[in-house]
């Protein structure tokens, strides 16, 4: 058994952090990744009733075992009852980034919750630790989802590591045993994982939307603000989204001024989204997406990664305990 920060706070059998991915896991993904004995976590969308978090919290902690729930900073201004729910769940952890986090990192300490930010840049690490975080997140560049696309994961974990004291998880292109073999070698506590799950019955996607996802290859992502425009999504400019490429995102590419302010596109993206039309419609999924090759089970990915102690022990005289 592969032992770290993580697996130790949390009594993990794996180092390994099931991503709070807004709109693709919810309480059942959170649950079985949980189950599995990684963290599983969900993530709550923009507008999410407390109702909602509240429902899917009761869900993920059936499983007996720590979950967490992600949550978006810029979006809590809007609807603080989020954090009312979140605080009422008592989640094993907490990520909230994306805007102004610092606020919540208190609260959320203070009734006994561990608290993760997901930060794209060595800077943004240093912000995190001084706002009293317990781990921090080197999201790089290969992420899918939202984040910042300025920095990619290797060169981004190496940097945080050499200049932030707390615990460090590394996301972004890792999906298989491998990747997390690698971040566990240059000293992450562990891997914070969204994509290799998209082929997961567990998730929300629908079956259109997987199958697109398992026919993607390793270039097929790309990353922009143009779905969040589309639908006019308060997202900080700073924190564009890598999606699937599809023919929507392509036409719009470096045109995102024009496209706020037409109607006719808007409605086209909400038109697709309702009839799993993929060439228009998004999907988010990291560059890892390529090694996202069949449909397994939660259980099963999360199982796949426990070979990174063999691999960690082919490399080193004194691997991992």
């Amino acid at each position: 058994m592969l032992r770290t920060w993580l697996t130790e706070r949390f009594g993990l059998e794996v180092p390994l952090v099931g991503a709070p991915m807004a709109g693709v896991s919810d309480g059942r993904l959170a649950a079985a990744v949980s189950a599995a004995g990684g963290l599983g976590m969900f993530g709550a969308p923009a507008t999410a009733s407390a109702a909602w978090i509240a429902e899917q919290a009761a869900v993920a902690a059936a499983s007996g075992r720590p979950y967490g729930i992600g949550l978006m900073a810029w979006a809590l201004e809007e609807r603080p009852g989020q954090l009312d729910a979140v605080l009422a769940a008592r989640p094993a952890l907490v990520s909230v980034s994306y805007g102004d986090f610092a606020r919540y990192v208190e609260p959320l300490r203070a009734a006994g919750i561990a608290v993760a930010t997901q930060a794209g840049t060595t800077r943004e690490a240093l912000e995190a630790e001084r706002a009293g975080v317990d781990v921090i997140v080197a999201r790089g560049g290969e992420g899918g989802g939202h984040g910042r696309d300025e920095v990619a994961t290797l060169p981004l974990l190496q940097g945080v590591l050499d200049e932030v004291s707390v615990p460090a998880l590394a996301a972004g292109g890792i999906a298989t045993a491998r990747g997390l073999a690698a971040v566990l070698a240059a000293g992450a506590e562990g891997a914070w994982v969204g994509t290799a799950f998209l082929g997961c019955a567990e998730t929300t996607l629908s079956g259109a939307a997987r199958e697109r996802v398992l026919a993607t290859e390793e270039t097929g992502t790309a990353y922009g603000r143009v779905f969040d425009v589309a639908q006019r999504l308060a997202w900080p400019p700073e924190f564009g989204g890598r999606a699937l490429r599809n023919a929507f995102f392509d036409r719009w590419d470096g045109r995102e001024e024009a496209l706020a302010a037409d109607e006719a596109a808007r409605a086209e993206l909400e038109a697709a989204r309702a009839k799993g039309d993929f060439d228009g419609a998004y999907v988010y999924a990291g560059q890892a997406v390529g090694l996202v090759r069949r449909e397994r089970t939660a259980a099963d990915v999360v199982a796949g990664f426990k070979a990174a102690r063999e691999l960690l022990a082919r490399r080193f005289d004194d691997p991992p305990a």
